[in-house]
């Protein structure tokens, strides 16, 4: 990219040379001063321009990552030029500029400008919720994870409604750093010599020096100079408030050594591996009331086939059109009823039955409503992994969607991003794995208008943004190739 990205401004404190970027820098101040001057958010306005045209310097190299964020950014400047600094346009547009740089991941400069965008707009209004959460975040991937829960913790005690699955990412962190605390304490227990090589160093360029001498000593042979080196640099890793995945890494290298040395026994090291995978678990996994989540199954393609055939079947948009009609009765005769992500209950209007809830994993509404089945799409295998266990409410399914289930159109339909360039939505995602099971006596799609008509959803879901209308367009056309019967409310293809 290009020198002018670098440009960090100096009242966020510049980039820490020693993190190498990762974002670190100023982490500490997770409640920013209250009302900047406005030369600060100027600032971070230059620092997204400048960022903005070294994202367009680079062109069709872009990722789609990134390509995401440099409309982001595109978006920003063309509110900014339109609006006043304090506008809820230029804080959403600013926000949603945070969370592109934050999914580029940690490979460039987007860290530490998600960072500034977080601090700015939390300078810029302090009780924000979805600022609070954006920072917690953006600390979380930075490895700073004490930062990280006291940033949880505010946009804990700003909202009466978790739906994005805080509370129980806050306990996973908390439990994994007790954790992480009793795994650094046997390590300093069964070696007390690494203490001199703990308290020593003093920055972290000190901290690696001592961790690669004691990987060479390693290799050499020479395993009693080795190990108090090794363990020192863990020890001084976890004072410093090293990154956290920086830490884990370089435990995970400390047992492969360990074991390698050993000749693949690892039976001396069962504790500590117990500490060392605990730890992860939790910050992957967070804690459960109930492990098996009140009895849930796992089905995959095969049992939600056996579930859903010979049954009558209807899909319930989150339409407005169908929030001012008066269908709920005919909805409630189906075999199963299908509704999508932050579906809202009316009962005249929309019916009160839901047997099937899809959702996209990053949509954080209705996971507490009872249904029988959850089926939860998304493109990442990882992410996608850690919503389910962040979300799921114990005892609110009976069944839930496996891996292959996970994104119909592109594994089981095989529909690459040539021949579909949109990502396609929860609604289609479902609607094009019940039309290929082919199963159901009768499809029907109720309210299905794209939304044309507005939006019916919970409250808390007005502001999500609808699919884009090119988007909309290639599911249309797609439906309606196939449609067998259409009227004003009920779509039929079968």
């Amino acid at each position: 990219m290009t020198k002018a990205r670098r440009m960090w401004p100096k009242w966020l404190g510049g980039r820490n040379a020693e993190n190498g970027g990762s974002g670190n820098a100023g982490s500490t101040a997770t409640a920013p001063p209250d009302g900047p001057p406005s030369k600060e958010l100027e600032e971070c306005l230059r620092v997204c321009a400048l960022h903005s045209d070294g994202l367009a310097a680079t062109g069709p190299e872009n990722d789609r990552k990134h390509a995401a964020l440099a409309a982001k950014l595109r978006d920003l400047q063309a509110v900014h030029a339109s609006a006043e600094p304090s506008s809820n346009k230029l804080f959403d547009a600013l926000l949603a500029a945070g969370t592109a740089a934050l999914e580029c991941g940690d490979g460039g400069d987007e860290p530490a400008l998600a960072l500034l965008i977080s601090a700015t707009a939390l300078a810029e209004r302090g009780s924000s919720r979805a600022g609070w959460r954006l920072r917690a975040r953006i600390l979380e991937a930075a490895g700073d994870e004490i930062a990280a829960v006291e940033a949880y913790e505010r946009y804990l005690a700003l909202t009466d409604d978790d739906s994005y699955g805080v509370a129980p990412r806050l306990a996973g962190l908390r439990t994994a750093a007790r954790q992480q605390e009793d795994m650094l304490r046997l390590l300093a227990r069964e070696c007390p010599r690494a203490e001199e090589f703990a308290t020593a160093p003093t920055t972290a360029s000190e901290v690696r020096d001592v961790w690669e001498e004691g990987v060479r000593l390693h290799e050499k042979g020479d395993r009693e100079q080795a190990e108090p080196r090794l363990v020192g640099a863990l020890l001084a890793m976890g004072r410093d408030r090293h990154p956290v995945g920086e830490l884990q890494n370089a435990v995970g290298h400390y047992l492969d050594l360990r074991i390698a040395a050993d000749d693949g026994d690892a039976s001396r090291l069962r504790e500590l591996i117990g500490h060392y995978a605990e730890q992860r678990r939790n910050r992957m996994r967070p804690p459960l009331t109930d492990p098996t989540l009140g009895g849930v199954d796992w089905i995959g393609v095969g049992e939600l086939r056996n579930l859903i055939a010979g049954k009558t079947i209807c899909l319930v948009a989150n339409s407005e059109s169908l929030g001012r009609g008066s269908l709920g009765p005919e909805i409630d005769a189906y075999d199963l009823v299908v509704r999508f992500s932050s579906y809202r209950i009316d009962a005249p209007a929309t019916g009160t039955r839901t047997d099937l809830h899809a959702t996209d994993h990053e949509h954080g509404f209705n996971w507490d409503r009872p249904v029988t089945t959850r089926m939860v799409f998304g493109g990442s295998a990882e992410k996608w992994g850690y919503s389910l266990r962040e979300r799921l409410v114990p005892g609110a399914q009976r069944y839930v969607t496996d891996e292959s289930v996970r994104w119909p159109l592109r594994h089981l339909g095989g529909v690459d991003w040539d021949a579909w360039p949109s990502v396609p939505t929860s609604g289609f995602n479902t609607l094009w794995l019940l039309d290929f099971l082919d199963v159901s006596p009768t499809l029907d799609l109720f309210g299905f208008d794209f939304y044309e008509s507005g939006v019916h959803r919970l409250p808390g879901a007005m502001r999500v943004p609808v699919t884009s209308e090119r988007e909309r367009t290639s599911e249309k056309a797609w439906v309606m190739e196939r449609a067998q019967s259409v009227n004003d409310m009920r779509i039929s293809l079968r």
